[in-house]
């Protein structure tokens, strides 16, 4: 019996993004030369890897690539995160992009946006710098009480300032400011009580957040984004930079900043955020897995 023709073997693999270390920081399934492939092949492919997200890479006439990504449930989504920063730094140590002795920038599209990314050689290992869009801010979240019952937290774990509001640097997320880490980490989330409060804001995911008075800078976090299939993330970009941005608006930092996320699912990550004065963060990551992808 002859085997069934293969019409289409792709490279692809798995990084861990904003991670210093293998196993650590949120692991981004990589898919390059998808030109070829349907959008439904894509979201297939997605639910195959089962990740937070899936990246597919493709030629742009626009920039220098185009990125689409898409969660194991078949959600699109768009923005300068892990998604796109874990695709160029696969491309980078896989040595696709050529050398990288020095600062290079690229220009990628993605969900409708062209922006910028910058790989940075450091001490050996490559980082990635990439601009988010200008900080949009809707109007502050007026009732916060289905908010603190959705999350399973008291009301007075709820900064009154900051206010929790939606803020959009590419991606509108709902950021709510926590009295303390250990909050941050006692929060247990109902996913349908949730949604109804993400849909009302307007917002796609919920980013709960903590300062840390021992820790000057750092900022501790955990997100929430049940709309489009994803629970618990482990490195969020997307909040990441409007987080930093509506901080920093506050007074309440001041150019630059480490946000720790993952820890409570066993995945530590650090994002790194400066202003410029749109957000960018930036990070490494480290290639787990490479193979080939035959359908």
């Amino acid at each position: 019996m002859s085997s069934p023709s293969r019409s289409q073997v792709l490279i692809a693999g798995l990084i861990d993004v904003f991670a210093d270390t293998a196993l650590t920081g949120n692991p981004l399934a990589v898919v390059e030369d998808a030109d070829a492939l349907s959008e439904t092949e894509m979201r297939r492919i997605a639910r195959e890897f089962n990740q937070a997200e899936t990246t597919f890479i493709m030629k742009s006439e626009r920039a220098d690539r185009k990125l689409r990504s898409f969660t194991a449930a078949g959600a699109e989504v768009g923005g300068a995160g892990h998604n796109s920063l874990g695709a160029w730094l696969w491309l980078a140590e896989k040595g696709t992009l050529g050398p990288i002795g020095s600062a290079r920038r690229f220009r990628q599209e993605i969900g409708g946006e062209i922006l910028d990314v910058e790989l940075r050689p450091v001490d050996g290992r490559i980082y990635g710098h990439m601009k988010q869009s200008a900080l949009k801010l809707h109007p502050p979240l007026r009732d916060i009480v289905p908010l603190t019952a959705a999350l399973g937290l008291s009301p007075e774990e709820v900064l009154v300032h900051p206010a929790p509001r939606v803020a959009d640097a590419g991606v509108a997320h709902l950021l709510v400011g926590l009295t303390d880490p250990a909050s941050v980490d006692r929060a247990e989330p109902a996913a349908r009580s949730l949604l109804k409060v993400l849909a009302g804001a307007g917002a796609e995911g919920c980013y709960i957040y903590a300062l840390d008075p021992d820790r000057p800078g750092r900022i501790y976090a955990r997100f929430f984004n049940p709309t489009v299939g994803l629970w618990e993330d482990a490195a969020t970009g997307t909040a990441a930079g409007p987080l930093a941005a509506y901080l920093d608006r506050e007074g309440l930092t001041s150019g630059a900043v480490e946000i720790e996320q993952g820890a409570r699912m066993g995945r530590p990550s650090i994002i790194r955020v400066s202003l410029d004065p749109m957000p960018e963060i930036s990070g490494a990551g480290v290639v787990v897995m490479t193979g080939t992808l035959t359908l």
